[in-house]
């Protein structure tokens, strides 16, 4: 996904220009064929792959790998995810969650002919409420990101593995959280009837879980088999005293770089100058986050409004101040 769907300029205007599928670099030859298909979708397939990069900057922002991507290049993690790490079971992870959501949400929106709501309603109606709206059909969205999304996975490696398995938890977890969203009916709000429908919950939502899934990830290990179509390799938990992970556990094979100091090699940028948390023991902390080398600390001036006045009816006046703050980044 990552790789076919980077984010230079040829993406962001995806959703306002007609799209050449045969002008997006890198896609194999199935994902060619699903594009020219499902042309009418695609941005919103990009748009998904953008959603989970943004999510994935914010659950990582105060750590050593805060998710940096590189313009202008097609791997837009740089070697970062050439590994087997938990941070790429991570991307794979929110990419493929955000490729199931926009496609998902933009079918809900009416915005393509080839999908729209979910008419197979879960159960039947319950007490004071009933169907209505527009429920939204995750499962196309799913398998949308499937059919995509893991086009590229289809060697009988380990990597391939890897990458299988931690793109169906990403989408395994957007089915998990649909929830009923309703609305009242009535003389003024009174709630005499509510219409309810399926929804998707904020992406914020998806972020967190998987988060907590990339910080309980199982390490696995690489077994090779002989079958009829050659040598397989597939994985197998490293330690057998752990409970063996489920399909919505992300699992790695690879250590991490500690990601302290620039590394080509890796696509380690460091944390020099990296703005650091001085009050915090955690991995945003000046501790943690500089690798024992030391912050610098400067003071900054930043005009702010302030002494904010309501007036009746109906504005806001405010003065403005200067307000001096500590500034913390790593040596």
């Amino acid at each position: 996904t990552l790789r076919s769907l980077a984010l230079g300029q040829q993406y962001t205007s995806l959703g306002s220009q007609p799209i050449l599928c045969g002008s997006i670099p890198g896609l194999v030859p199935k994902q060619l064929r699903f594009c020219r298909n499902y042309i009418e979708i695609m941005p919103s397939v990009a748009e998904g792959v953008k959603l989970g990069i943004q999510e994935c900057q914010h659950q990582f922002r105060g750590r050593r790998w805060n998710c940096t991507t590189i313009d202008d290049s097609l791997a837009i993690f740089g070697p970062v995810l050439d590994k087997a790490t938990r941070e790429s079971a991570f991307v794979h992870a929110i990419a493929s969650a955000g490729v199931a959501f926009a496609v998902t949400r933009s079918c809900a929106e009416g915005t393509s002919t080839i999908c729209g709501c979910d008419s197979r309603h879960k159960g039947p109606p319950g007490d004071g409420w009933k169907w209505g709206g527009c429920s939204e059909d995750a499962e196309f969205g799913v398998l949308v990101s499937r059919e995509f999304a893991d086009a590229r996975e289809n060697r009988p490696d380990a990597r391939s593995a890897m990458n299988r398995h931690n793109n169906e938890a990403g989408r395994t977890t957007i089915l998990d959280h649909m929830h009923l969203r309703c609305k009242c009916h009535g003389l003024s709000g009174s709630c005499e009837v509510k219409t309810c429908w399926w929804a998707q919950p904020d992406f914020r939502v998806i972020g967190d879980y998987l988060k907590d899934k990339y910080d309980s990830a199982s390490e696995m290990m690489v077994e090779k088999h002989r079958e009829s179509r050659g040598w397989v390799e597939t994985l197998r938990a490293k330690y057998a005293f752990f409970k063996p992970p489920t399909e919505r556990d992300l699992v790695y094979y690879e250590s991490s770089p500690n990601f302290c100091e620039p590394n080509p090699e890796t696509g380690s940028f460091g944390t020099r100058d990296r703005t650091c948390n001085v009050t915090s023991h955690g991995i945003d902390g000046c501790d943690l986050l500089c690798c024992g080398r030391g912050h610098n600390t400067r003071t900054e001036k930043r005009k702010e409004k302030c002494h904010c006045i309501f007036h009746w009816c109906c504005y806001v006046s405010c003065q403005e101040c200067v307000r001096i703050y500590d500034v913390h980044t790593c040596k």
